[in-house]
């Protein structure tokens, strides 16, 4: 029996006839957003007679494989003489008289293999096949037709088939060695720790069930392998066909790989790739994707396929080094390179951009591809805030007016070009100024005005980037494009849920489209996907993270106790305040009180604080008495990733007498990280982790008031205390560890912040 190989008309004519370097042509996004407008008014122009948007399909037999091919064609079409026609419409933002016959194959493969299933489908012995190009600024159209047989399009279609089959082969070899490989892998530990079954359990029944499931499981259970191993058993049973495992920091990436590596090692045949962000896998010193400042984005498109071919080949753990050596040897972006391989393979871990931040995430991904895909989302409660930066736009008045000066004079046409377009904007800013004096503007409505001239903008920076003039390689102009089509994106996204704010600071104007509650936004982007799984050991409370994560009524949830007994955490409280405007006056009760537990009880300790600035005034004075045998080590905001790895490496069992690391909170060093044993002794927690408090954090507080609950909670406190339970769970990281924990700040006796804490610390 053949292998069956399902798949669309596009994805199959792309990855055969796709060529030319990363930056050819300039893939204009806004023309893209235009694509279905223009569409749907030239398919208004066709007569009753004809059809749009036509769904035709194909079996096409090819040795050991049957390929299923399907898609929808933009217009069938009946001539004058009876004849049919193939019409497949794109849109552009070149000028016309630059578009020729033979610039894009791919476009007139597309047609063709439309029109061989028409052909196919019908009987008809010959038709016509048209491409209509259409400027998306003019509206202006050029159309291309060509005659065509059946017995070309027959030629033409085994050719593109046959192009493709090794790819084909390879993916089917590949997803039969999984399955089996699957069917016979086991728990890769010799029994389930305490919890980890439950939690498998409900992992395994939310994707069978195709739910969301809201795990609350502590430290110490081992959450990625028991996330991870369910997921990979769904694979197997046909419940899916992919995961996606979502992280908000390196270290936790690193943990899903070393599960991986861990089940591979004991027979799973599974093809995972880690998603590197562009600025730190570039080979370059600088990044620039033109082909001319790089020579692993010029003919990019010319050596994928067979880098693609040997890397699935060859290797099933796609880590960033793997992907680095494969990229050399082809010659080949890495970054594009592991977002192309991430298509293709069975588990993809990434940052969690990639799926939610409508600005980022895999467009590629097809319909039935996500109702195959299970996302597994760690350290959950990172997403609130990171979705809410997702879904809110910036625009400032100085990129415009730096812009109109640059351009001023440049060669432009009628329309003015980015002069006239950047020097729009910068007028808006300046009257935004004069009617604010210097006040911050709040606004719940869309600014429409500035939309509108945003828009004006993009088109005109697309035409400068895409041309051959002065603007084709400015980095300001391509950075502010792209901060002007993030607004414009946003702009669509806003609703009830938004607030518009401006801040003048003296001649400069920023105005921001904020997001307050991201919750229906996250449930939107993840709309389609089989299942999602949102897990963290601090959860807490659960209520508040479900309704902020997009949870509805027919989810699950799942609270895990841990695996760690009372009697290895002592816990202590000092009522003194840490308040900001306190925090002078009790700055050496603080310090004579850190400085006493490091000489009575010395060791390895992790001192926590809410801010750097409140961090180094302590660092100060408690440097300024302190004993010469106690080493002090001091993370800083810009720590590069060696003077990480140095920071941790410090905490050692043979330190001496004592080390003391001063960190902050929600940083770095305050999540995710393994300090086992007597590499730590002691954790304290200065304050109760509350975010300072500012405009942002207020605005979230009115809307969530305005919602009928508790604003303060939810903008001040429940952000807080989830630092402070990250932080404090660096201490027991084992069945064997113990350890002192030390809570700092008065309001830990009061009942609304104690009942936060986990019961296990006692407080």
């Amino acid at each position: 029996m053949p292998d069956l190989i399902a798949l669309s008309v596009r994805t199959l004519v792309e990855h055969v006839f796709r060529s030319g370097s990363l930056d050819s042509g300039f893939r204009t996004v806004s023309t893209l957003a235009e694509g279905t407008r223009i569409h749907q008014k030239i398919q208004r122009q066709y007569s009753e007679q004809d059809q749009k948007e036509v769904y035709l399909s194909a079996e096409i037999p090819h040795g050991d494989l049957l390929f299923v091919i399907d898609g929808r064609c933009d217009g069938l079409l009946i001539a004058e003489d009876g004849g049919v026609i193939i019409d497949e419409i794109k849109s552009t933002s070149l000028e016309l008289d630059s578009v020729t016959e033979e610039m894009y194959p791919v476009h007139w493969a597309q047609s063709k293999m439309y029109a061989y299933m028409y052909a196919k489908e019908s009987g008809v012995s010959q038709l016509r096949v048209r491409l209509t190009y259409v400027q998306v600024d003019t509206e202006e159209q050029v159309r291309f037709e060509q005659g065509v047989r059946m017995d070309e399009l027959e030629s033409y279609v085994a050719d593109i088939v046959q192009r493709y089959a090794p790819y084909a082969r390879l993916l089917s070899r590949n997803r039969r060695l999984r399955d089996e490989s699957i069917e016979a892998l086991a728990f890769p530990f010799p029994a389930y720790r305490e919890g980890q079954r439950k939690l498998a359990g409900a992992v395994y029944k939310s994707i069978d069930e195709g739910r969301k499931l809201f795990a609350k499981a502590p430290t110490g259970i081992g959450k990625t392998v028991s996330t991870l191993f369910p997921s990979i058993k769904a694979i197997g049973q046909g419940k899916v066909q992919h995961l996606f495992y979502l992280t908000a920091r390196t270290i936790t990436r690193t943990a899903a790989e070393d599960a991986l590596a861990l089940m591979k090692s004991q027979g799973l045949r599974l093809s995972s790739v880690t998603i590197t962000a562009k600025d730190k896998i570039c080979f370059q010193e600088e990044v620039d994707c033109r082909k001319e400042k790089c020579s692993f984005a010029d003919g990019y498109y010319d050596r994928i396929n067979e880098a693609i071919l040997d890397l699935l080949t060859h290797e099933s753990l796609i880590t960033r080094t793997v992907i680095e050596a494969y990229a050399r040897k082809h010659s080949v972006c890495p970054f594009e390179f592991s977002l192309d391989v991430a298509y293709a393979s069975d588990a993809v871990i990434c940052d969690y951009n990639y799926v939610f931040d409508p600005r980022v995430s895999l467009k590629r991904l097809s319909g039935e591809h996500k109702n195959k895909t299970v996302l597994l989302v760690d350290e959950a409660h990172n997403l609130i805030d990171r979705s809410r930066e997702m879904f809110s736009a910036a625009l400032e008045k100085k990129d415009f007016l730096e812009l109109e000066r640059e351009f001023k004079g440049v060669p432009t046409g009628a329309t003015g070009g980015v002069h006239a377009a950047a020097k729009a904007i910068n007028k808006y800013f300046i009257q935004l100024r004069k009617q604010a004096e210097g006040q911050v503007v709040i606004m719940k409505e869309l600014p429409s005005e500035l939309l509108e001239l945003a828009d004006v903008f993009v088109v005109q920076a697309e035409r400068e980037l895409a041309g051959r003039g002065p603007g084709a390689g400015n980095a300001r102009l391509l950075e502010t494009y792209f901060s002007a089509l993030s607004f414009l994106r946003i702009g669509k996204l806003y609703d009830e849920s938004y607030v518009t704010y401006a801040e003048v600071n003296r001649n400069e104007v920023r105005l921001k489209l904020f997001c307050l509650n991201p919750s229906h936004l996250l449930r939107q982007m993840g709309k389609g996907y089989r299942s999602h799984v949102f897990f963290s050991a601090t959860l807490s409370p659960l209520s508040y993270f479900m309704d902020m994560l997009g949870a509805e009524e027919e989810d699950y949830s799942v609270t895990l106790a841990t695996p760690f007994a009372k009697e290895q955490w002592e816990v202590s409280v000092v009522p003194i305040s840490t308040r900001y405007a306190d925090r002078e006056r009790t700055k050496e009760p603080l310090v004579s009180a850190l400085r006493k537990l490091s000489e009575e009880r010395p060791g390895n300790y992790l001192y926590f604080f809410p801010s750097y600035e409140y961090m180094n005034g302590v660092y100060e004075a408690f440097m300024a008495g302190c004993e010469s045998s106690i080493r002090t080590m001091l993370q800083t905001s810009d720590m590069a990733e060696n003077e990480r790895e140095s920071f941790l490496a410090a905490f050692d069992v043979n330190n001496g007498p004592a080390l003391i690391g001063f960190a902050v909170m929600g940083g770095i060093f305050s999540e995710g990280i393994d300090l086992v044993g007597d590499r730590l002794q002691g954790v304290v927690v200065v304050g109760v982790g509350m975010p300072q408090i500012g405009l942002e954090r207020n605005l979230i507080k009115s809307y969530f008031d305005g919602e009928e609950r508790n604003g303060f909670d939810y903008a001040y406190v429940y952000p807080g205390i989830n630092k402070v339970l990250q932080a404090g769970g660096r201490l027991i990281r084992s069945e064997q560890d113990k350890g002192v924990l030390v809570l700092v700040d008065d309001r830990y006796l009061q009942p609304q912040y104690r009942r936060l804490l986990p019961e296990e610390w006692g407080v």
